[in-house]
């Protein structure tokens, strides 16, 4: 069993439910796993200290493609695992972002993919609203950030659309499509961001 990600699905694993699904012999039935009213957990392998939670009305399992499908999404989020000043963990994990989106497509690679959600990254107190479309959806990406055709940021410091957003986590904008963006920095914000709160003050 290729291990791209471990799913947590309330005390029965994902992939194993599929695999005992599969056809065997010559006998020719329908692959996969389709499971209702579960909680899972995605450890990805090309972001070790990171881990995806969520809730999910329905997940369907396709083996042949190598991915998952999650409908009725709610509970979405990301957290970090804690490192000291010596890189070393602390046993402790801090909430580094919410995902809010009707569906998921996730890949062999556990990137996801979605035709629209929100990210808030709470640091940041950022709410970011991405849109896509079936040929080119919203990607999240392991290790990396997340892209969409179309974005509205709203956070203390940075509000407006961005064309063709691509963003790391740590609320960078790698690129994006100056044409088509309207956005300021608003570097006299009367606004700050604490423990993913927005409060008043300089």
């Amino acid at each position: 069993m290729q291990k791209t990600g471990l799913y947590a699905l309330a005390g029965i694993t994902l992939f194993a439910l599929t695999f005992v699904l599969l056809p065997t012999g010559g006998h020719v039935a329908d692959t996969g796993a389709t499971l209702s009213g579960v909680e899972l957990k995605l450890y990805p392998s090309r972001d070790p200290d990171a881990v995806w939670s969520f809730r999910a009305v329905n997940v369907e399992s396709d083996p042949e493609q190598n991915r998952t499908y999650l409908s009725g999404l709610s509970g979405g989020q990301r957290v970090k695992k804690e490192r000291d000043a010596r890189g070393r963990l602390t046993g402790r994990e801090v909430l580094d972002a919410r995902l809010t989106a009707p569906d998921l497509t996730i890949d062999g690679q556990d990137n996801m993919t979605t035709r629209q959600a929100r990210i808030t990254l709470v640091r940041e107190c950022a709410d970011i609203d991405l849109t896509g479309t079936d040929k080119t959806p919203v990607k999240i990406e392991q290790g990396q950030g997340f892209s969409a055709p179309k974005a509205q940021v709203n956070s203390p410091q940075m509000n407006g659309f961005i064309g063709l957003l691509k963003m790391s986590f740590d609320f960078n904008i790698e690129d994006s499509d100056n044409a088509t963006s309207n956005f300021t920095y608003d570097l006299d914000t009367t606004e700050r961001c604490v423990n993913g709160q927005r409060v008043p003050g300089a």
